[in-house]
């Protein structure tokens, strides 16, 4: 499984398109590990290039603060889960407590 993050000043960017990077974090289903990780720098946002991008780099679960609707349908079209609501932690806490199944999320906190 491979989770992105999208980052700023290294925590969880709390607005999907406004991220400097991206935390990719590979893990182990099994074992509920983080195997390796990675930050890349994303292409310029418009709209449609992210979803494709991300999809490219083989991400299979993307965990946000907040992503708007036509994103989030983008990203299931093309079979990959999105979380919205979670805390602008580090990427390793956030996808830790994703694994472990206490990741608090709240509201989305983009409304477009």
């Amino acid at each position: 499984m491979r989770i992105a993050i999208p980052i700023v000043a290294e925590k969880l960017c709390m607005h999907f398109g406004h991220c400097e990077q991206f935390a990719l974090l590979n893990v182990d289903e099994k074992t509920k590990e983080i195997t390796g990780k990675q930050v890349l720098v994303p292409p310029q946002h418009e709209p449609g290039v992210l979803p494709r991008w991300l999809g490219q780099q083989g991400v299979n679960v993307i965990i946000a603060g907040g992503m708007g609707q036509r994103a989030q349908s983008l990203f299931a079209e093309s079979g990959i889960k999105v979380v919205v609501g979670a805390p602008g932690d580090e990427p390793e806490k956030v996808v830790a407590a994703y694994l472990a199944g206490t990741l608090r999320v709240g509201e989305n906190v983009c409304d477009h």
